[in-house]
This record gives C-alpha cells, structure tokens and sequence, in this order.
C-alpha cells in the first residue's frame, strides 16, 4: 500500500511559454516541476514516477540547466572559471552540481584559466595596453591563482607595452607645444600604471620621433624667449 501511494502518475506534459526549451511536469492532475525538454525526452503522459526517479529527474534538470546557464554565460565573451562559479551561484545552482558544471566545461576546454589569462593579456595590449601590474590586478579580480598570473605575464615587456599605449594616443597630442605634449603624454602613461622610468624613456623615444630636432630646438628657444 506505502508502494502504490508513494508512485504519481504523469496527467499533462506543458510547454512553457516563457521557455520553450523546457516542459512543465503535472503529477495527479497538479504541477509538480518543471524539466528541460531534453531530460523529459522519455516523459510521457500515463507514466507513473516514485520519489526516487523524481529526486533523479531533479537532478539531471540542475545539471543541464547549469550547463546551459554556463554555455549562455560564455557566449558572450570568455570568462575566468571563478567568475563562471560567481554567475551559475546568482542563478541558485547548486554547489556540487557548479563543480560537476566546471568538470565538463574543463573537459571541453570551454573553461580553462591559463588560456583565458593569456589571451586577457593578448587583448589588452591589442587595445588597451597597460602596465604589467594592472594587468596582474585585472587577472587577480578575475578570480586567477598568482601562479596562472605569473605565467601569462611571461615575457611582457613594460616598455614596449607604454610604447604601444603611446603610439595609439599620441595623434592627437602631437598639435600641442613639446611641454605640454610631453605632460600630456605622461599623465596618460602614468594612469596606465607604468613607472616613472619607463614613462620617461617612452616619452623621450616618442619626442625625438615626432619632432624634428630642428623643430625642437626652434620650440625650446620660443619657451625661453
């Protein structure tokens, strides 16, 4: 008799309207919990279900709307595995079922934080260059260990990053008298998070480059004049 009561019959089988990616499930003419459409593939109206194949079902709806969530998550750009684990916990993902999630996202190789931070660091001197101490601390608030850090900031030269910052910005500073292009330019490094020596030796490089040393001349005497 405890057999027969704990067993609940499947009475509909809904699309959602908000979703049609998962299914609304009613046992004994009630809404019970809803699936995605793939974990109730083989649901079918008639169906009898005890508490354990319920508790299964349950279960492999957290992991496939997990993943999903992830994947969605990814979609827009690449992300750090401390920062997947962030969003899968806003959307009340279980914590044994995000380590499942990140296990097969590893797998996959959709999460993986060494390739993350170096492509981070690759993007960043594409378009923004910055100072290897900001980008460590970009890395760090990202969620990355110090030893994945360390590793992608291998080889990267300071100098040859404020050059690049430099390059980008110095068009439109290049109308400006010597002494205010020199100031300008060397705040703009500074806010970059480049030392005092590298912002001095890119800013002389960029001076002897774009000035004539004629023209620079010509501009120290009217300065002193």
């Amino acid at each position: 008799m405890r057999e027969k009561e704990s067993m609940k019959k499947i009475t509909a089988i809904q699309a959602q309207r908000k979703d049609p990616n998962r299914v609304n499930i009613y046992l004994d003419g009630e809404f019970a919990f809803g699936l995605a459409r793939i974990t109730a593939a083989w649901l079918q109206v008639g169906q009898t279900l005890d508490e354990a194949k319920i508790a299964q079902l349950l279960e492999e709806d957290a992991h496939e709307r997990a993943l999903r969530q992830a994947l969605l998550y990814l979609s827009y750009r690449p992300r750090s595995e401390a920062e997947i684990r962030q969003n899968l916990r806003k959307h009340a993902i279980p914590e044994a079922v995000i380590e499942d999630t990140l296990d097969k996202l590893r797998q996959e190789r959709f999460a993986d934080d060494s390739q993350f931070a170096r492509a981070w660091v690759e993007n960043r001197a594409a378009f923004r260059p910055r100072a290897r101490r900001l980008l460590a601390l970009e890395l760090r608030q990202k969620g990355l260990t110090d030893e994945v850090i360390h590793s992608a900031l291998q080889g990267v030269d300071d100098e040859a990053l404020a050059y690049e910052a430099a390059s980008k910005t110095v068009r439109r500073l290049r109308v400006q008298e010597r002494s205010v292009f020199r100031k300008k330019l060397s705040d703009f490094l500074v806010r970059r998070g480049f030392s005092y020596s590298v912002v001095t030796a890119v800013v002389e490089r960029l001076c002897q480059e774009i000035y004539p040393e004629g023209e620079l001349h010509s501009m120290d005497n009217e300065e002193t004049s």
